[in-house]
């Protein structure tokens, strides 16, 4: 790969941005020119050889490696989001080759779950929800997290992983539309009034792909970036020209055969319906002229009148006084027999359960260019208030170069400038996350804000050097996660002598520099996969809809049905688990919002890790412990046949994947004589240790 070096990589700066940004861009480190640095003389690992010239600058000294059992731990959780089993660990413990630890490497990284891992990452940044309001693309949107997942487990090129996002519906490649759930998703309605799709795309895809907060043009110029308003809008106008397009899911069979489904359930929802007629009718006169009597005089008499009688003007009166005259079940509940109140719930039953699932064809939302937005003109919006357009707009985008001429469709435009090796920002953006995913924090701590107001890469000469390997490795992903797991740096112990700790707090009480692994809690997903996993009953099915969670109850009251597209299975990974907004009911789970899991409305560089009481109690009292508790029981006694010692051996691998010490194998050992049933509570035991919940 070939990079711009000396004079030349200075005088792209003044060529990629216009006169009006020059000074401010040239001041910021993230959009200096990429070189690639010379690697210091020492460890065969580069990342190892920078970290070391650093701790001999900051006169810092590094903790010893991770014991075996504890780095497995580690890199299975990190890789795929999950623990080893007792015989990955009794394996890796007798394999001494030299090459053990790196074949436990390669083999997670071709392992599924790999994709399910990393896509979860990739969901927070690009704001993945499964409900989000009058989101339109909400039928099919896991469609685009099966492609996060199968695009990563193929090692998609990252530059292809993007531009499919951005531009699928131009791919040749058929599932590349279902990239675009990443554009579709930020619709708030199948026409798109509020332009939340234009919008979303300026600003998600400004932060997750070129760590810049754009959004604060969105109003005036940016206050500390050299970001325009008219930047802003200009970056928007690339997007303007999309619509979204219903993909319909299915075969001509199954095309022709969904016109005589839908007539059945047709007829069966009027049968239904007029057997509950025959039971109301009687009384349906009588209520209705009392819900008449509490109306205005005029209003009265419009409802009094035959609807083909009545004016427009009267007919949006009617319409407005609607909820009113309704008579709801309750109603009617009241002035029936119970004789008739109970044969009139047996058949409603019925009609409740028919209108909860209609038949319907999957169907994906994708975006288009549309016809009839070609050639219209985009506008800055004063104040960033739609209804107020101000000065045209051509298209374009912050930092391109002077003088580009925008035609055609734009986004190719967009994408051949940030995917291009000499961007400065593609590349370091998104090894920057990478690292942030293997060790809590990137070197750039600020992982979707490299601006003004950002923090500056802990070790710059790291960073450019990752970049520019990772350009150098044709964007492979999966060889970062390669490169960055089999350094010294990642299988550093985080447990430190008290003289050690001392000194080096002294120079970076932070570890920014990583002389130590830092500990880390579990993400809500991977916790909640680690207690299903414990018991033994984790659905490991890759793809497919979402689940609700246990506390999530149906909408009611709808006449869409169900909030969200759900599969049955609650056992399934995390990463399936439902989540999103909608005005009448919380669509978060409560498990998620303990343990600092994002609802998707806003893109979310890094998650909070906190570590509270309510935490604590849900892991304590939660039917979701309580069952995997007995289960973890039940798999016990199984294996060991009853046997405390073989039992506790057998716990600890599986819940914390290391054998017990000493002490801890004597302490159960005297609770579980106490008798067969206290099992379970050595079981719960394990899955509230604060250990269980963080990684080392």
């Amino acid at each position: 790969m070939r990079f711009l070096t000396g004079l030349c990589l200075w005088l792209w700066i003044p060529a990629c941005f216009g006169a009006d940004q020059r000074a401010g861009a040239s001041k910021l480190w993230s959009l200096r020119p990429l070189t690639r640095p010379e690697v210091p003389a020492g460890s065969a690992n580069p990342i190892d050889a920078f970290s070391e010239r650093v701790f001999r600058e900051k006169k810092l000294q590094p903790t010893g490696q991770a014991g075996k059992a504890t780095l497995l731990r580690r890199v299975y959780f990190d890789l795929i989001g999950l623990p080893p089993t007792p015989a990955d660990l009794d394996a890796f413990l007798r394999d001494d080759s030299s090459g053990a630890y790196e074949k436990v490497v390669d083999r997670l990284l071709r392992d599924p779950q790999h994709g399910v891992r990393f896509a979860r990452h990739w969901m927070d940044v690009l704001r993945y929800a499964d409900v989000d309001g009058g989101m339109a693309a909400e039928p099919g949107i896991y469609l685009w997290r099966d492609w996060l997942i199968n695009a990563l487990n193929r090692d998609t090129p990252y530059d292809e992983f993007v531009r499919a996002q951005i531009a699928g519906d131009l791919s040749a490649k058929p599932d590349d539309l279902f990239a675009t759930g990443f554009l579709a998703r930020a619709a708030h309605s199948v026409t798109d009034r509020q332009e939340d799709l234009a919008f979303s795309a300026v600003e998600t895809i400004s932060s997750a792909f070129m760590a810049m907060t754009t959004g604060c043009a969105k109003c005036h110029d940016h206050l500390f970036d050299p970001i325009s308003q008219r930047d802003y809008y200009a970056m928007k106008a690339l997007f303007d020209p999309l619509v979204l397009q219903k993909n319909t899911l299915a075969t001509a069979g199954e095309i022709f055969a969904q016109a005589r489904t839908l007539e059945a359930w047709e007829e069966k929802q009027k049968s239904i319906q007029a057997r509950m007629d025959e039971i109301t009718n009687p009384y349906y006169p009588a209520l209705f002229e009392e819900r008449l009597r509490h109306l205005p005089p005029e209003i009265a008499l419009i409802y009094r009148k035959p609807k083909a009688d009545r004016t427009a003007a009267e007919r949006a009166m009617a319409d407005n006084y609607e909820p009113t005259v309704t008579i709801d079940p309750r109603k009617f509940r009241d002035v029936m027999t119970p004789e008739e109140t109970a044969r009139y719930e047996a058949i409603r039953k019925g009609l409740t359960e028919l209108k909860r699932d209609p038949p319907a064809l999957p169907v994906f939302w994708s975006v288009r260019v549309g016809p009839e937005r070609i050639g219209r003109k985009s506008h800055i919006y004063l104040g960033g208030d739609r209804t107020k357009p101000g000065e045209p707009v051509q298209p374009g985008f912050p930092f391109a170069p002077e003088g580009l001429k925008v035609e055609g469709d734009g986004r190719q435009v967009f994408l051949k400038w940030l995917t291009a090796p000499e961007n400065p920002l593609f590349a370091r953006v998104a090894v920057n996350r990478l690292w942030q995913w293997h060790f809590g924090q990137g070197l750039a701590a600020t992982s979707s804000d490299f601006g003004s107001r950002g923090e500056a890469p802990s070790d710059p000469q790291l960073l450019d050097w990752l970049a520019s390997e990772f350009i150098g490795r044709k964007y492979s992903m999966k060889a970062m996660h390669r490169l960055i797991v089999t350094s010294e740096t990642y299988r550093r112990s985080s447990a430190a002598s008290p003289s050690l700790l001392a000194a080096n707090q002294a120079a970076d009480p932070k570890n920014k520099y990583l002389w130590k692994y830092p500990l880390r809690r579990l993400e809500a997903e991977a916790v909640r996969d680690a207690i299903l996993y414990a018991a033994g009953d984790l659905d490991l099915t890759v793809g497919g809809k979402s689940f609700r969670g246990e506390d999530i109850q149906e909408r009611r009251g709808a006449s869409t049905g169900r909030t969200g597209n759900y599969d049955e299975r609650r056992n399934r990974r995390g990463i399936y688990l439902g989540r999103g907004q909608d005005s009448s009911m919380n669509m978060m789970p409560n498990f998620l919002e303990v343990f600092d899991a994002e609802d998707g409305q806003a893109p979310c560089p890094r998650r909070n890790h906190t570590v509270t009481a309510p935490q604590v109690l849900l892991m304590l009292n939660s039917e979701l412990t309580r069952e995997a508790s007995k289960k973890l029981a039940r798999r016990l006694r199984s294996a060991t046949g009853g046997d405390p010692s073989a039992a506790v051996e057998e716990g600890y691998k599986i819940a914390l994947n290391r054998s017990p010490s000493g002490a801890e194998r004597d302490y159960a050992i005297t609770y579980l004589s106490g008798g067969a049933e206290r099992l379970e509570g050595f079981a719960w035991m394990l899955l509230n240790l604060t250990e269980f919940i963080f990684v080392k």
